[in-house]
């Protein structure tokens, strides 16, 4: 099976170095005019899928948005995914989750087994009980070509205390995260399937990304306040492993669809142009 990593580099060949999340929070679905509930929702979904599916590369759920409607949300997302892989773009789906033994096992199995109906190209994962009590995803993600980000400095003020601490060896957290899933890169051409989490918002890292040899995501571009520029700060010399991820400045276009697109390929342009004059 083709790896994750190839199948995201041709993504972004042919569509750009673009993700744009699905987030349906309700201040969004009453900004489109729509109730906060599973109708809201169902509609909120399939418009993002119509309006982008075919054209950006990497789609990405907020799968708490759509868990907290139960059962019929989750049904949704179940149905949004289809939706998604259907219309040629790659699924990112942003659930964080971290765990042990056969904890993280049936949480890999929910997301990266092709059986299941939740099956999607590659997940978020926090790596905070160790990155190595993240082996079963690792594990099921390269058997089945799937991919897996795992956080490593977000741009939320309260992860420092956490990813900026430093360990025995004087090496911060955030450092031996992006060591060991660079160990799980090496040798991946043309690129790992395996990814860090790095925020778009938090200016020069002071931590080296140059060996992953995998995707970088970078939230926080738009409404939380970075700008394309930024990434020239933040990433350096590793741009073009830059997958620049947008949700509310793109999604608050909506509900017209050939608004949503023009948003979509603003933020576009603007990436391009950023990850090219690095």
């Amino acid at each position: 099976m083709e790896s994750f990593g190839a199948r995201l580099h041709r993504a972004v060949t042919e569509r750009g170095p673009l993700c744009v999340g699905i987030d349906p929070h309700p201040g969004l679905l009453a900004r489109w005019g729509l109730p906060d509930d599973v109708t809201g929702l169902d509609r909120f979904a399939r418009t993002v899928v119509e309006a982008l599916g075919d054209r950006v590369a990497v789609i990405k759920p907020q799968s708490a948005f759509f868990e907290r409607f139960g059962s019929r949300g989750v049904e949704i997302l179940e149905s949004t995914i289809r939706q998604l892989r259907a219309s040629g773009s790659l699924v990112l789906l942003d659930v964080k989750r971290g765990d042990i033994g056969s904890t993280v096992a049936a949480y890999a199995a929910a997301y990266l087994d092709p059986s299941s109906p939740l099956y999607v190209d590659a997940v978020t994962a926090s790596p905070y009980l160790g990155v190595g009590s993240l082996a079963p995803m690792f594990e099921l993600a390269a058997a089945q070509g799937g991919g897996v980000f795992v956080l490593a400095l977000t741009s939320n003020p309260e992860g420092a205390a956490v990813q900026r601490a430093r360990a025995a060896d004087g090496r911060t957290v955030a450092q031996t995260v992006i060591d060991e899933i660079s160990q799980l890169n090496a040798g991946a051409e043309p690129l790992g399937s395996f990814g860090l989490v790095v925020g778009a918002t938090i200016g020069d890292t002071g931590h080296d990304l140059s060996a992953v040899n995998g995707p970088l995501l970078a939230p926080g571009l738009g409404a939380q306040g970075a700008t394309p520029a930024d990434l020239r700060v933040v990433f350096g010399s590793s741009l073009p492993a830059v997958l620049p991820s947008y949700s509310r400045e793109v999604l608050g276009a909506g509900p017209d669809v050939a608004a949503l697109r023009a948003a979509a390929d603003r933020a576009l342009a603007g990436c391009r142009a950023a990850l090219a004059a690095g």
